[in-house]
């Protein structure tokens, strides 16, 4: 065997598995192949002047690379059961709290340390948000900002360095079994291990896929989020930003029963392009640093699909929404609520004359066109139901960008000790279906790498 561990995906659920796998046995041999960039060369050639819009990198710098796409997301760790994944069905609600309270510590350890512990617990939005038939879910959330996310990463690849071994700009083709341990080829190059963590997170779904289905790995359908990203001036949302930092809110709508939920609030911080196997979508940044903070505060509107047989391809309907948003607007599109309302497209020149000055170079457009009408209901809705909470929040100005996907892998089949059926092939993280968040996915990654030594 060339190694004791091989690690395939550097995010969140690798960098933590490795951390403490060489923490617990230092004489391990681990290995972590990345199909992304190394950090430090992890730019997007956005700039806003010379580049404005996606040019479709062979390796998206924002999704992938080392600290995975939440190396660029706001650095939200939110310390929960109540979302962000079922990592707790599997290893227990007080453990999986552990862990994620673990996983901060180290954080704090490595550059966090300053940074703003936010609580909606006892908070008086709670009780506001039932007046308006609007729930409030329960957390604690560590906000690093995108900036100091990336000291903490960066401080964590250097203590790595010389303990394990990083390929990056290595894609994993494919994986097998053989006596012993595992084989896994990249290219004309194999390398073998006793074990193995997958943690591809979701822009490897479809390798995930691929991979279970030629292991023969049990998988069941998942549920695919798709919405806008909302932007609005900070003050509209202050009062709960200021407080909450982020609020998870959901809304089941009257009309269909459909629930609606915020996701990745953004206070001050800026919308941003994301290039998921080839379609662009739109996320939002925000940054701890007061001087890189904008005028405005964005946040995602999603609706969960879930779907049951005979289809089973969720991603695919998520993707085939996104394509054809970039195929009427060349990549993201922008509208103006009150533009939406009235049944318009949204025109560049109402654009440049609306209160709200747009963080991304956006196609403007008619969103309409895009999103499935009960969707796109579900959205209105709750945008209204906000503005009772958040009066400002339904103005004409508000600009909405589409769209919005959150691609969710198909749940693997795995036993309590997050493996799969087959000895030593462990699957973690957003990759296998059962984390949605920086923290679920962390704390995943350290529960294996305890397995793997012995300590649980």
């Amino acid at each position: 065997m060339n190694y004791d561990v091989i690690i395939i995906g550097a995010g969140p659920g690798g960098i933590f598995s490795a951390y403490e796998l060489s923490k617990l046995n230092p004489s391990l041999k681990i290995a972590v192949f990345e199909a992304g960039h190394a950090l430090s060369k992890r730019k997007c050639p956005i700039d806003g002047e010379k580049i404005k819009s996606c040019i479709e990198c062979k390796s998206c710098s924002i999704m992938s690379g080392f600290g995975g796409a939440g190396a660029f997301s706001d650095g939200k760790y939110n310390i929960t059961n109540d979302f962000g994944g079922t990592l707790y069905q599997y290893i227990g609600k007080q453990k999986a709290i552990d862990l994620m309270k673990y996983v901060d510590e180290i954080n704090m350890l490595y550059g966090g340390e300053g940074t703003k512990l936010y609580s909606t617990a006892g908070s008086k939005f709670k009780k506001i948000c039932m007046q308006n038939d609007l729930h409030l879910l329960d957390a604690s959330v560590r906000h690093l900002g995108t900036d100091i996310n990336y000291v903490v990463l960066e401080n964590l690849y250097n203590h790595l360095c010389n303990k394990v071994e990083f390929f990056f700009d290595t894609p994993v083709d494919r994986i097998e079994r053989e006596d012993g341990g595992y084989r896994i080829f990249c290219g004309k190059k194999e390398y073998t291990a006793e074990k193995c963590i997958i943690s591809v997170g979701r822009s490897g779904s479809k390798w995930m896929e691929t991979v279970c289905r030629d292991m023969d790995i049990p998988t069941e359908s998942s549920r695919v989020d798709i919405g806008v990203r909302v932007e609005l001036p900070a003050e509209v949302f202050s009062h709960l930003t200021d407080e909450l930092y982020e609020s998870k809110i959901v809304y089941r709508t009257p009309k269909y029963g459909d629930k609606v939920r915020t996701f990745c609030m953004n206070p001050r911080g800026a919308v941003v392009n994301e290039n998921t196997n080839g379609i662009i979508t739109v996320n939002g940044h925000s940054y701890e640093d007061p001087a890189k903070h904008t005028a405005n505060t964005n946040f995602a509107l999603l609706v969960a699909k879930h779907f049951s047989e005979p289809f089973k391809d969720s991603n695919g309907y998520g993707e085939s929404i996104a394509r054809l948003s970039n195929m009427l607007g060349g990549g993201v599109i922008v509208q103006r609520f009150g533009d939406l309302i009235r049944g318009q497209r949204s025109t560049a020149k109402r654009i440049e004359e609306s209160f709200v000055t747009p963080t991304l170079n956006a196609t403007p457009g008619d969103l309409s066109l895009v999103l499935p009408k009960r969707i796109l209901d579900g959205i209105i809705e709750m945008v209204y139901a906000l503005d009772k909470i958040a009066p400002g929040t339904a103005n004409d100005d508000t600009l909405l960008y589409g769209v919005e996907v959150k691609f969710y892998n198909m749940e693997v089949k795995v036993n309590e000790h997050l493996e799969t059926k087959y000895d030593g092939l462990y699957i973690i993280g957003d990759g296998s279906g059962i984390t949605h968040s920086l923290s679920h996915a962390s704390a995943s990654g350290v529960y294996v790498a305890r397995q793997i030594a012995g300590e649980n």
